[in-house]
């Protein structure tokens, strides 16, 4: 019996999977804890028209970049990580966290003038009451960010691919990415970027940014416009203005869209089943896309990786990974 296309290309999928375990990946950016408390509500508090929350369960997950290493880590990659903490207990969360999954945290600097991104979440009867946020937010001084780049320039002469998580809290700055981006490309490695729309037009040169629709908008300053013409434009214009190797662009229930340089546009369709929750969703994308780019994949079997572990996480509660055999059973 001859292989169909189909089968071929499943095949293909599960070999590029295969080869993920110890694939070397640096993840570079802004690093959070994210907590959840959760409760019961039985009353109203005297003292203000606020729901009394019952505690009955507390945890904590890495969040931002520390996702992205999260989800690097469950597919088997060896990870390091380039961020910064402060010196409390949400940075020793962190790094304890880290280390236990075997990752490289060498290139984690403490700096005693911040603190570690904390974001606190509420939850009472699975809806969220209230946010609160503990962070320092604004560049790095200079001992920080010589730091930094110490750390980067040792992390990725061991690199076969990097990941640029940028939230807009500090650590990639405008010399940081210079470096990172240069430096891939002088090596021949691939560096991908989850961007932040105010700093859009420092990532030229990467090989691929992976913005949601939203944000692919807001990165262009543009109204958003409905269509799938009117995405391809934004696909193109996005190439142009990066002089990025491809774009790829996450549509939630269309699936994603992935523009390369030389012209081609694949749109790839949801493999989701369900949808429970998409939170960090765009971390499991952006790293089983760049792990498998530096599992040898091509452009096009990467995202339809991703877009299969994607299909895997919002079809499960709080923000999750995925892992080789969870995802190579998606695949088949």
């Amino acid at each position: 019996m001859i292989p169909t296309r189909k089968m071929r290309d499943r095949q293909e999928l599960l070999r590029t999977i295969a080869r993920f375990p110890g694939r070397r990946v640096l993840v570079v950016g802004d690093l959070m804890l994210d907590q959840y408390v959760r409760g019961t509500v039985g009353r109203i508090s005297p003292e203000a028209p606020v729901p009394v929350v019952r505690v009955t369960g507390e945890t904590h997950i890495p969040g931002g970049a520390g996702n992205v290493v999260n989800n690097l880590a469950s597919l088997g990659a060896a990870v390091s990580v380039v961020g910064v903490i402060g010196e409390d207990e949400a940075g020793r969360r962190l790094t304890e966290h880290f280390r236990g999954k075997g990752v490289d945290v060498e290139g984690v600097c403490v700096d005693v003038e911040r603190q570690t991104t904390q974001k606190c979440r509420v939850i009472a009867e699975r809806q969220q009451v209230v946010r609160f946020d503990r962070e320092t937010v604004g560049p790095m001084t200079h001992a920080t960010e010589t730091r930094l780049l110490a750390s980067l320039d040792e992390e990725m002469s061991r690199a076969e691919a990097v990941i640029l998580s940028d939230y807009g809290k500090g650590v990639i700055g405008p010399k940081l990415l210079a470096r990172a981006i240069s430096e891939a490309r002088r090596r021949g490695i691939p560096v991908t970027v989850d961007p932040k729309p105010e700093h859009f037009r420092r990532y030229r040169g990467i090989s691929c940014v992976t913005p949601n629709t939203a944000e692919a908008w807001a990165c262009m300053r543009r109204e958003p416009k409905p269509g799938q013409d009117a995405l391809v434009a934004l696909g193109h214009e996005i190439l142009r203005t990066l002089k990025s190797r491809s774009v790829l662009i996450t549509r939630g229930a269309e699936g994603m869209s992935l523009f390369e340089a030389h012209g081609k546009v694949s749109h790839i369709p949801t493999v989701a089943r369900e949808v429970f929750d998409v939170s960090g969703a765009g971390d499991t994308v952006i790293s089983t896309f760049t792990l498998a780019l530096a599992a040898g994949a091509p452009l096009l079997r990467a995202a339809k990786l991703s877009n299969h572990a994607a299909g895997i996480v919002v079809g499960k509660l709080g923000t999750a990974v995925t892992d080789t055999e969870e995802l190579s059973e998606a695949v088949r």
